[in-house]
């Protein structure tokens, strides 16, 4: 029989490599899932989507982002748009969308109301109805904002 040594304490890496197992089958698990699962948007949410990403552009003054989310027949002139712009922050303040509701598709158009409020009125909320359309692969809003 072999005497224990001095120095040792008794512990055996085992259970930390048994640990390290159950980690990295959790951790393949979720991974797997993901693969399997996807992360596949809603339609509606993409459509909802665009009402959120035209009002950022335009908040931020970028009419190339603005235009990306704007049909065609809405996207104006980018001097036009960012002076009336520029009027309705100096008027009303920023333009918060609260939500989309009521999103309806129907081919490559779509409905929805986008529910607003402005900076300084921020418990007056208004209710646009919207139209959607996908020009390009993308939807993009295609009426225009209160």
């Amino acid at each position: 029989m072999r005497e224990p040594d001095e120095d040792s304490t008794g512990s055996t890496p085992v259970p930390f490599m048994i640990a390290l197992g159950v980690i990295v089958l959790v951790v393949g698990g979720i991974g797997l899932s993901q693969l399997f699962e996807g992360d596949d948007v809603p339609e509606v949410d993409v459509v909802a989507q665009a009402a959120i990403a035209q009002n950022d552009a335009l908040q931020r003054s970028d009419y190339a982002d603005f235009r990306a989310y704007t049909c065609a027949a809405e996207a104006g002139e980018e001097s036009d748009l960012l002076a009336r712009q520029q009027n309705s922050v100096n008027t009303k303040g920023a333009r918060y969308i609260d939500g989309v509701a009521g999103v309806s598709i129907d081919g490559e158009k779509a409905t929805g109301t986008v529910i607003y409020h402005f900076d300084k009125a921020p418990d007056d909320k208004i209710e646009s109805p919207t139209t959607f359309v996908r020009e390009d692969g993308v939807w993009k809003v295609c009426s225009p904002g209160p």
